[in-house]
């Protein structure tokens, strides 16, 4: 008879958290059905086999409720949903490559032969190819925006890149213009689907949450996007930057000392307020930690010389924006800088910080 296993050690060895297990537990999709001797709840094998069934589904892109459906069927043994799941991983198969051909051509379409986009690209179509090495979930940030999403089950997260930042123990739908994007989302990142934030594809108060991190500043009508999360969605949670403080362009040494073009890049932005204000929310600061996994444009602010990393550059579309003679002139004089201990001297007071508030604010609805 083979051992049953603590919800500890199942989360363990199927690679997710006990908070995702405890969540599957609460909707009755798997609930643990044994005891240990001390009297915890543990898995049985039959319990371990319907997880690796659920997680199987979960990756495919399928809905919580559509998963339910699915592995409860009665008119299903194991078999035959093993078999109707090989059909499916086929079916992702040949869309993935699909998918890759498509972005080829588009890439072709969209790109001239000295490496520059045509007009009609999009920004995220040239620079989404170097976001998977450096643009990760950061666990601090995650956890302050998971925490805004409240008692939150369907959330849509809008404007989703690769799926950094969505929850992994709720049902989560993607949305993403671009195809570049969308197709170096993670086999198991949730469904995504391909629509503008202005023009969500959702009947109103669709989901119990929806998200946008760090995208705002690309819609073409932000407070428009805004609205149209506020509609489908009875709780917003924005993760995006002030930029009305007449200030807060020197609270980073980046753009204070090197890159001034940044000012020019947030002109004619909607204020913090006015997004705010299209929700009917709040703001909350997030704290930026000296360590942050994500590399985002702030992200590196007590290690400057990552910035000198082309790889680094390439996935903070701030470096696109300001064009290349502008990044060139800033590289070389951090460069210059951190050689001869400049900014060491200019930037005494962070070497022992471990956040930063460089003005990054969560709206919350």
């Amino acid at each position: 008879m083979a051992e049953d296993l603590t919800v500890g050690r199942v989360a363990e060895l199927a690679g997710v958290s006990v908070r995702t297990l405890h969540h599957y537990d609460e909707i009755g999709l798997v609930r643990p059905s044994a005891r240990t001797p001390a009297g915890y709840r543990a898995c049985s094998a039959d319990d371990v086999e319907r997880l690796r069934e659920v997680l199987a589904f979960r990756r495919l892109g399928f809905g919580l409720r559509e998963i339910a459906d699915l592995v409860d069927d009665p008119g299903t043994d194991p078999v035959a949903r093993l078999r109707r799941l090989r059909g499916l991983l086929l079916e992702r198969r040949d869309h993935a490559a699909a998918m890759v051909a498509a972005v080829d051509r588009e890439l072709e379409a969209r790109v001239t032969e000295n490496g520059t986009t045509s007009s009609g690209g999009r920004l995220y179509d040239l620079i989404g190819a170097a976001y998977p090495a450096t643009r990760r979930t950061e666990p601090r940030i995650a956890a302050q925006v998971w925490a805004a999403l409240g008692d939150a089950r369907t959330v849509l997260n809008v404007g989703a890149g690769t799926g950094s930042y969505e929850p992994p123990d709720r049902e989560v739908t993607a949305v993403e213009p671009s195809a570049v994007m969308r197709a170096r989302r993670p086999p198991g990142a949730a469904r995504c689907v391909a629509a503008d934030a202005e023009r969500l594809p959702f009947e109103d108060q669709t989901f119990d949450a929806a998200m946008a991190f760090s995208t705002v500043h690309h819609w073409r009508d932000p407070i428009a996007g805004l609205r149209e999360m506020r509609r489908v969605a009875r709780r917003v949670v924005v993760f995006t930057h002030e930029t009305g403080d007449p200030g807060w362009r020197h609270r980073f040494w980046l753009s204070r000392d090197y890159l001034p073009e940044v000012a020019g890049l947030v002109a004619g932005r909607p204020p913090l307020e006015r997004l705010v204000r299209a929700v009917g929310g709040r703001t909350e600061p997030v704290l930026v930690p000296w360590d942050c996994a994500d590399g985002f444009f702030e992200a590196h602010w007590r290690r400057p010389e990552a910035y000198l990393d082309e790889e680094v550059r390439r996935a903070v579309s701030v470096w696109t924006r300001v064009g290349p003679a502008a990044e060139r002139r800033a590289v070389a004089a951090l460069r210059a800088d951190l050689d001869s201990g400049r900014w060491a001297e200019r930037n005494p007071e962070l070497a022992g910080l471990g956040a930063a508030e460089l003005g990054l604010r969560l709206i919350v609805a």
